[in-house]
């Protein structure tokens, strides 16, 4: 696997480190690289050497640094020399860059292949409200192809939405979501499913452009989802479905979505509900929605993000009775 450094002026690559362990999970051979005040030049490249010695692969090390020119740069720069056949640099750093580079490290195993990679993500990361302020570009009719409405009964692909994950979040679409599942699954449309998100305008709308680069989101009802679920028209779309509760899911499920597996990313905790684990909480209804679910055949996939190993569903499901016979 690819080595990666991450290095800065400051406490920014510690910081920009833990930011990606949040969203994408904790990741191997990757070191945090920080040029404090009382430093110097030699102090980083030390570091850096020392990081570098403690990855499973020297031989393809990709560096992600702050600034061109600085410090960290020129450090980086200095020891790339010796290896730019096999090694690269990345200034620039943001996060979207880091999480598109532990991403690709599953599939690209060159650094030089991860580095031309991550730039367009790492540009569309730098995005501005309101829109209006962004630059325009000149884009040609045949890059950007206008699609009319599709008539109904039209049979795209096979006829049957695909779904390549289908979540349970009350925090709906967020970092881990936007990042770390759309890159493990490559959806090409997600669907908040909620009637309460379809109602509220101003959560629709902060959420639908939460959305990552290159995917769109839509917020649509339950009864919405069924129609969808059943028109051939979407038989080309690859769905990512966020549900915000269990219950919500057991709906789509009796009124016909295909749903074989659940994803339990995280529920809120309210007056009423357990704490079973660090980021789920369940109620009497929760437990009832997924016991449903289990009788129904559906699989459960319990972790925050796909580098997490999955927890036991049956585990929590008893804990969480357990705990709510205790509070009654």
């Amino acid at each position: 696997m690819v080595g990666i450094i991450l290095a800065s002026h400051g406490e920014f690559a510690e910081g920009i480190l833990q930011s990606g362990a949040m969203i994408f999970g904790e990741q191997e051979n990757v070191k945090a690289i920080t040029l404090m005040p009382s430093e110097g030049p030699e102090d980083v490249k030390a570091k850096m050497q020392t990081a570098i010695a403690s990855f499973d692969d020297q031989d393809e090390v990709l560096f992600l640094v702050d600034l061109w020119g600085g410090t960290p740069f020129n450090q980086a720069n200095a020891l790339f020399e010796e290896r730019k056949d096999k090694w690269a640099i990345v200034s620039g750093l943001n996060l979207p860059m880091v999480i598109e580079s532990y991403a690709s490290r599953l599939s690209m195993n060159s650094a030089q292949e991860i580095a031309a990679h991550v730039i367009e993500t790492a540009k569309e990361g730098v995005r501005i409200r309101p829109e209006e302020l962004e630059p325009v570009t000149n884009t040609s009719s045949a890059s950007a192809p206008v699609q009319g409405s599709i008539p109904p009964g039209t049979v795209m692909g096979d006829g049957k939405i695909k779904l390549v994950l289908t979540r349970v979040d009350s925090r709906l679409l967020h970092g881990q979501v936007a990042t770390a599942w759309t890159k493990s699954v490559l959806p090409s449309r997600i669907l908040i499913v909620s009637d309460e998100v379809a109602k509220d305008d101003l959560r629709k709308r902060l959420i639908e452009q939460a959305a990552p680069p290159g995917v769109k989101a839509n917020v649509v009802p339950i009864d919405k989802m069924i129609e969808i679920s059943k028109d051939p028209r979407f038989g080309s779309t690859k769905a990512l479905l966020l549900f915000e509760n269990p219950k919500d899911v057991i709906r789509a499920i009796e009124g016909g979505v295909d749903i074989k597996e659940v994803n339990v990313g995280s529920l809120a905790h309210s007056v009423g509900k357990v704490v079973v684990n660090k980021v789920l909480s369940m109620g009497q209804e929760d437990v009832k929605a997924f016991e449903e679910m289990k009788a129904k055949g559906v699989k459960f996939d319990v972790r925050k993000v796909p580098n997490d190993s999955s927890a036991n569903m049956e585990d929590l499901l008893k804990k969480a009775k357990n705990e709510l016979a205790r509070v009654k």
